[in-house]
């Protein structure tokens, strides 16, 4: 889906650990991506110690809100499905090195690799997971739904069945 790199790079920030160097890019991310506003407004607006404790409830795997796209390969939050070397291989194949500590199914690694290549196939491939995920931030009410919200929005619409 072309046009939509710095989304899914602004994205992948902020659905990282948001550490120091996070609360000085939020004036970048809300101006560099407007979809992202409800969000970065958010995170701007209270205590950096509160949305660090924020984050690691929010994305608690035992809690059902992975943000390891394949451990939604078989619904439930273990990994499973697709391979870190299938991953690897993929990103590989487009010319990059994942050099990170997180596996390369990491869904900000994912969304950054989206924004470097255009390529967007690994996200609709998960796209049944991305929904889940998204569905279940929504019921927890946190912000963060907001920036899967905005994925989501550029991502083609389901095939029938599928």
């Amino acid at each position: 889906m072309p046009g939509f790199e710095v989304l899914y790079q602004a994205a992948a920030l902020c659905l990282t650990y948001p550490g120091d160097a996070f609360r000085a890019r939020l004036p970048l991310l809300r101006e560099a991506a407007p979809q992202l506003r409800e969000f970065t407004d958010h995170a701007a607006a209270g205590p950096a110690a509160e949305l660090a404790a924020h984050y690691a409830e929010v994305f608690d795997a035992e809690q059902g809100r992975s943000l390891y796209l394949s451990a939604w390969d078989d619904g439930g939050t273990r990994p499973s499905g697709t391979s870190p070397a299938a991953w690897r291989e993929l990103y590989r194949a487009h010319g990059l090195d994942l050099t990170g500590e997180e596996p390369p199914d990491f869904l900000p690694a994912v969304l950054e690799f989206a924004a470097r290549t255009g390529e967007t196939g690994p996200l609709t491939a998960h796209r049944d997971g991305l929904e889940r995920l998204r569905g279940r931030l929504r019921e927890l009410g946190t912000p963060y739904a907001a920036v899967l919200d905005a994925v989501h929005a550029t991502l083609p619409p389901a095939r029938a069945g599928g």
